[in-house]
């Protein structure tokens, strides 16, 4: 047993850091949730707006042409239909308008920082351990922070997925850069680029497939929050699968998961296929 003498508790520390903070940055946090909160009410707002049946065209448009195939476009479709057929519409898109919004911040951050990190090898020092704890740490352990500074709700779901799907892009926007070809960089150094010249019309883009990459990855792990953030009033369609769980209804809980998975299914084909289209083609 390890001595209780040597005990050293912190929680009171992290308790009374929280409370200054909330006490000293109120106005910034209550500013940080109606801006997330406008955002969110903006894009399920425009979504609502929008008949389920031009929801089930888009899907088997945009795989079609993300793809090129059309057996993917109608099976995918007809998966999205069936959503409809469970009763989850209205569901699904509070929980796409969760993603969504989470995905946008998350993209206007994580792939500034990913560049930075490329273009200033020495803040990798510092983003490194960042990404590696952000990316080990139990998802459930984003709750604690995000209802800490915003309550209960859709603010602090969209909080804990930023923080939570963010890596992804930042590591592989990082990644795509530093795999750009040194002949590519050089020749346009030789012809008089700057460095902005350099990173905006070369760099970036053949760094693109792997920023798709980071675009896919961050969007899927942001998927993976649903159930979580419903423990913290997110609603949607993790509302029902752990309404399912407490009541211990099998059917209803996987009614709620296979429309996650479907879901999941079609954004990530979609964003698979447009990162396919940014691969330089191979030649003959």
């Amino acid at each position: 047993m390890f001595p209780d003498a040597w005990e050293f508790h912190v929680a009171q520390y992290v308790n009374d850091g929280v409370d200054w903070l909330l006490v000293r940055f109120a106005p910034a946090f209550d500013s940080i949730s109606v801006f997330i909160s406008s955002v969110l009410s903006g894009i399920q707002s425009s979504l609502e707006m929008v008949p389920w049946w031009a929801y089930v065209v888009a899907v088997a448009l945009g795989v079609w042409l993300a793809t090129g195939k059309k057996k993917s476009a109608v099976i995918l479709a007809s998966l999205t239909f069936c959503i409809g057929l469970f009763g989850l519409w209205g569901l699904a898109l509070e929980t796409l308008s969760i993603i969504i919004t989470s995905v946008l911040i998350s993209l206007l951050l994580g792939i500034p920082l990913g560049v930075m990190t490329a273009e200033f090898p020495r803040g990798t020092a510092f983003m490194k351990p960042l990404l590696d704890g952000m990316q080990t740490m139990p998802s459930f352990v984003y709750l604690i922070p995000a209802m800490m500074f915003f309550g209960l709700g859709k603010v602090p779901a969209v909080f804990a997925t930023l923080i939570y799907s963010m890596p992804p892009v930042i590591r592989l926007t990082t990644l795509g850069l530093r795999q750009v070809p040194k002949p590519a960089q050089e020749a346009a150094i030789a012809y008089g680029a700057t460095r902005w010249q350099l990173l905006k019309e070369v760099r970036l883009p053949l760094a693109m497939p792997g920023i798709m990459a980071g675009i896919n990855q961050t969007t899927m792990m942001a998927l993976a929050m649903v159930v979580v953030c419903a423990m913290i009033g997110a609603r949607g369609l993790g509302q029902e699968v752990l309404l399912s769980i407490n009541r211990i209804d099998i059917g209803r809980g996987f009614e709620s998961g296979i429309s996650i998975v479907i879901m999941a299914i079609v954004i990530d084909r979609i964003t698979q296929g447009l990162g396919k289209r940014w691969e330089p083609k191979k030649r003959q």
